[in-house]
């Protein structure tokens, strides 16, 4: 499909962080006759002006490769898979993550909340998750939500559904990236387990609490993400951590951890 002009592009981008001619102006210094003028087409930004109105729309690293492209020029950013040879020290930094962060389960994913790469405790995760779901490329907010997943044990499945369809709103607004558009519809459209409660709201994260075969085990996680990346790949990878929520669960992921 044939991209978009750049004015309607930065229209979109613009509109969609709720700003106006005049506040877009303000912030990157410019007047507001000149942004109206590369909105419409009349005007074309420098690369340098046209970096600057991106990081005040705050918009990713691929789709300034586009607004870029729009405007004539090369592309900033380049995209190397985590497995080539030039991201060979960044895929050890973040096995070195995941390891450390055993006995708990930890993962790092794509933007499409694709698996790219897990420690060895995450299979108190997936134990019971049917085959077709661990097939490559395996989606972990698939995993979460679907009937052959994760829903049956998760005790406050209403409660982890609201929050994952949440963050993903989140990432849509923030990124208008279709394939969480389409990933955001397809779980949305999942049936829920009978154990579908919803649970009290903590005021400070929301748990996850699962009905494992060794027993019932409550997570909070954390994101981490890299800062200041210049790689595609590496500027939308994600590590998500698991720590035990209670005493009961670090003490049973601690006995979980000990060689049989």
């Amino acid at each position: 499909m044939k991209a978009a002009p750049l004015g309607e592009q930065l229209r979109e981008w613009r509109m969609r962080r709720r700003m106006s001619q005049m506040d877009l102006a303000l912030d990157t210094e410019m007047s507001t006759r000149h942004l109206s003028f590369i909105e419409t087409g009349r005007s074309k930004p420098s690369a340098a002006m046209l970096q600057r109105i991106a990081d005040c729309l705050e918009v990713p690293h691929r789709a300034r490769n586009a607004l870029l492209l729009a405007a004539g020029y090369a592309p900033d950013y380049q995209e190397r898979a985590l497995d080539s040879p030039e991201m060979a020290a960044m895929k050890a930094i973040v096995e070195h993550v995941l390891k450390g962060h055993e006995p708990y389960p930890a993962l790092a994913v794509d933007r499409h909340w694709n698996m790219v790469a897990a420690n060895d405790a995450i299979a108190i995760l997936i134990e019971q998750v049917s085959p077709e779901l661990l097939t490559p490329p395996i989606n972990v907010l698939r995993i979460a939500l679907h009937p052959d997943g994760l829903a049956p044990q998760i005790v406050n499945y209403g409660l982890w559904r609201a929050h994952i369809l949440h963050r993903l709103d989140l990432q849509i607004e923030a990124s208008a990236d279709a394939g969480l558009i389409a990933l955001r519809d397809e779980i949305a459209a999942y049936p829920g387990p009978a154990n579908d409660n919803h649970g009290a709201v903590s005021s400070i994260a929301v748990p996850l609490v699962l009905d494992t075969i060794a027993g019932r085990i409550s997570f909070v996680s954390t994101v981490t993400i890299f800062g200041t990346p210049v790689d595609i790949t590496l500027s939308e990878l994600a590590i998500e951590a698991f720590f035990p929520a209670d005493a009961e669960s670090a003490a049973l992921l601690a006995r979980l951890a000990q060689p049989s």
